[in-house]
């Protein structure tokens, strides 16, 4: 099959204007995702609506296209990506621009989902482990998901899931498997030109998860499982553990 994997890349953000060009170490953090995804596929582009991402990425020697400003999420940004790049591929992945330290094997795991054929759509998620505190489990910051026996995610949401009743809450990630949801997809390119037509749906609206949006419409989601953490940059507070993580996995 052949991959083509799109980092979309927006300058203004309510939290955090001009992440993608925050400083991560001496590189800005858009060239660290883009360095970590090449690891692991070949054809690489950052998807920006900004001539300063555009041209960052373009001084570090990045494939960087421009997109519209007006895309209502990265699946969008990614759609329009695709046509503008115009290679024939069977499989658009999405990364996102704020995940400097994205594991080349968690792409790989990505990959893996589309050797089942049926498989329309695929995201990675990791399971909570007894050194978690249930104030993590329980941020709506943390998206959680619950599977199916296919591996195929049946719901994804702010709230905990499964809640274990009968079980004392201070003891959940004793007894119980949860799973922590990675933003990162991939999508056929049929599936990814069919979801960005669809309108908003009472249950993204509810918890503002795009991803539920394929569900109520039908689509299944493949689920890849992934142990090793992620640690996405939303604020500049996000930023300053980054680059302490960054100095500190340097010095080892």
């Amino acid at each position: 099959m052949k991959f083509l994997t799109i980092i979309p890349a927006r300058y203004a953000s309510s939290r955090f204007p001009g992440k993608p060009l925050a400083l991560i170490g001496h590189k800005p953090m858009i060239q660290l995702v883009y360095e970590q995804v090449k690891k692991e596929t070949e054809d690489v582009y950052v998807a920006t609506d900004d001539e300063r991402i555009f041209d960052v990425v373009n001084c570090f020697g990045g494939n960087v296209v421009m997109t519209s400003a007006d895309h209502r999420s990265g699946t969008d940004r990614c759609f329009e990506a695709y046509q503008r790049i115009a290679k024939e591929v069977d499989v658009v992945i999405n990364v996102q621009g704020d995940e400097p330290f994205v594991q080349p094997e968690q792409i790989g795991l990505l990959k893996n989902c589309f050797s089942d054929p049926i498989t329309e759509i695929a995201t990675l998620v990791k399971p909570f482990s007894e050194k978690d505190t249930i104030d993590s489990l329980s941020s709506p910051n943390t998206p959680k998901v619950v599977i199916n026996n296919r591996m195929e995610a049946i719901y994804f949401s702010r709230s905990v899931i499964p809640y274990l009743r009968g079980i004392d809450r201070l003891k959940w990630l004793q007894k119980g498997t949860f799973y922590k949801h990675i933003g990162m997809y991939a999508y056929r390119v049929d599936v990814l030109e069919q979801i960005t037509r669809l309108e908003a749906t009472p249950l993204e609206l509810s918890e503002k998860l795009e991803q539920l949006r394929w569900i109520e419409n039908g689509f299944r989601i493949k689920v890849g499982i992934t142990n090793s953490e992620t640690m996405g940059v939303d604020t500049p507070e996000d930023l300053q553990k980054a680059n302490e993580f960054f100095f500190n996995s340097s010095n080892k």
